[in-house]
C-alpha cells in the first residue's frame, strides 16, 4: 500500500486507527529510503519529517503505549502527544485531526465499541453504526484536495445497501476512487473474512478542488479468486502483490529525481492512470473459469480471463447500483445455485444438523453435571 501510495518528505500521513504504528513506520522506511535515511533534507525539513509528519489516533491505552515505543525506535518522535494519539478517531479526537495529504489505514471490524461515536460526529453527513462506514467518510473528508488514501476494508462495505450506497456514491464524488484490489481471504481480519483496499484521490486526476462526479473509471485486481487459502503453511508474501503493483504503475512504484521523490499527484497520477491497460493473467488466469455475470456481457474472452479490469462510473450506476463487489471469474469452490437441492431439503438438512447439535450440547451439559 505503501510503495503504491508514495509517500514523499514534506507530507502529513496519518492513520486513524493506528494499532501499533505499522502503517505510519512503514511510510516512514519509505521515505527515509528515497532520501538518503533523510540526509537529503535541509535541517528543518528533517525536524519535520521526525515531529509533525506522522499522526496516528489509537483508541485502546495499551496499544497506543506499543505504538509509541514502535515509533521512538523508528526515530519518530511526533508532537507533544508523541506520534500516535489517544482516542476516539469516530469522535472528537478525529474531527480535531488537520486536513493530511495522506492516509493508510485499516479501520476496526464490526459494530462495537466505538461506532456509536459517529452518530456525534455532525461532520459525517451519513449516520450510521458500522464502524467501517463511519471511518471511511471519516478518512476521505479528511484528506487535503489531491490528498491521497489507501483503505483496507470488508466485502460489506462495497455491497452494502442503504447507508453503504450513501457512502459510496458520496465517495465516488468527492474522490477519483481509481483502485480497488480484491484480497484473498484471511489477509488482515479472520480466516474466510473478505477484505479489499480501496485506492483513492481527493478531487478529480484532472483537478485537485473538484467536488462532484470525480470518479471516472474504477480498476479492479483480482487476487483472491482461485488464489491458495494462506496462512502459516501457505504464507502470502511480496510474489503475491508484485503483478498488482506492476499494472498499478506501469513505470515502476518508485520514481526519485536528485535524490527527491515524485509524488503520485495531480500531472504524475493522471499520466499513471494513462498508462494503465487492462489485462493481467499470472497465477493461471487464464484456466480460471469466467462467471455469467453483467461484468462479462459483450466482453472479449481473453479479458474475461483477466485479473486487472477497467469498468466506468456509468456502468457500476447502471449495473451495480454503486455496488462495488465487481467480480467476473468464477471461484473454483463457489456454489452454483443452479445445482443446490430442493428449499425442502436444504430445510430438512439444517434442521438436522441443529438438532445434532442441541444432542451434543444435552451431552456435555449433563457430563458437566456429572464431573460436579
Amino acid at each position: 500500500m505503501v510503495r503504491c501510495i508514495k509517500p514523499k518528505a514534506g507530507e502529513v500521513v496519518q492513520d486513524p486507527a493506528a494499532g501499533t504504528a505499522g502503517f505510519l513506520i512503514a511510510a516512514d522506511a519509505y521515505i527515509k529510503q528515497h532520501t538518503d535515511d533523510l540526509y537529503d533534507l535541509t535541517a528543518t525539513e528533517q525536524s519535520f519529517q521526525r515531529n509533525n509528519a506522522f499522526v496516528g489516533i489509537e483508541l485502546v491505552p495499551g496499544t497506543r503505549r506499543l505504538a509509541l515505543m514502535n515509533c521512538l525506535l523508528h526515530g519518530m518522535e511526533g508532537d507533544a502527544e508523541g506520534v500516535v494519539h489517544l482516542g476516539n478517531a469516530l469522535g472528537d479526537s478525529g474531527k480535531s485531526l488537520a486536513r493530511a495529504d495522506i492516509i493508510l489505514a485499516n479501520p476496526p471490524f464490526g459494530t462495537s465499541k466505538g461506532g456509536e461515536a459517529s452518530n456525534t460526529r455532525d461532520d459525517l453527513t451519513y449516520k450510521t453504526s458500522n464502524k467501517q462506514l463511519a471511518f471511511l467518510q471519516h478518512i476521505y473528508r479528511n484528506l487535503k484536495p489531491g490528498g491521497r488514501a489507501a483503505v483496507v476494508l470488508p466485502d460489506n462495505v462495497l455491497f452494502e445497501a442503504g447507508v453503504g450506497t450513501d457512502v459510496r456514491r458520496d465517495l465516488m464524488h468527492k474522490c477519483n476512487l481509481h483502485t480497488i484490489l480484491r484480497l484473498p481471504t484471511g489477509i488482515f481480519y479472520a480466516q474466510g473474512v473478505k477484505t479489499n483496499v480501496l485506492f483513492f484521490t481527493k478531487g478529480s486526476a484532472k483537478d485537485k478542488h473538484q467536488q462532484e462526479n470525480c470518479t471516472e473509471n474504477v480498476w479492479v485486481y483480482d487476487l483472491r479468486t482461485n488464489m491458495p487459502s494462506f496462512g502459516k503453511r501457505t504464507p502470502f508474501g511480496e510474489q503475491h502483490l508484485t503483478p498488482f503493483e506492476q499494472v498499478y504503475d506501469s513505470q515502476g512504484s518508485a520514481n526519485v529525481a536528485g535524490g527527491r521523490m515524485l509524488g503520485a499527484t495531480g500531472d504524475d497520477f493522471s499520466r499513471i492512470l494513462a498508462r494503465r491497460q487492462e489485462g493481467e493473467y499470472s497465477f493461471n488466469a487464464e484456466q480460471v473459469e469466467v462467471a455469467e455475470t453483467d461484468e462479462n456481457q459483450g466482453v472479449d474472452s481473453k479479458l474475461a480471463h483477466s485479473r486487472w479490469r477497467k469498468f466506468s462510473r456509468g456502468w457500476i450506476r447502471e449495473h451495480k447500483a454503486d455496488s462495488l463487489d465487481i467480480s467476473w471469474l468464477k471461484d473454483k469452490d463457489s456454489v452454483d445455485a443452479a445445482n443446490l437441492p430442493e428449499p425442502d431439503v436444504l430445510a430438512r438438512e439444517a434442521k438436522d444438523e441443529l438438532e445434532l447439535a442441541l444432542s451434543e450440547l444435552d451431552g456435555l451439559l449433563q457430563a458437566l453435571e456429572g464431573a460436579v
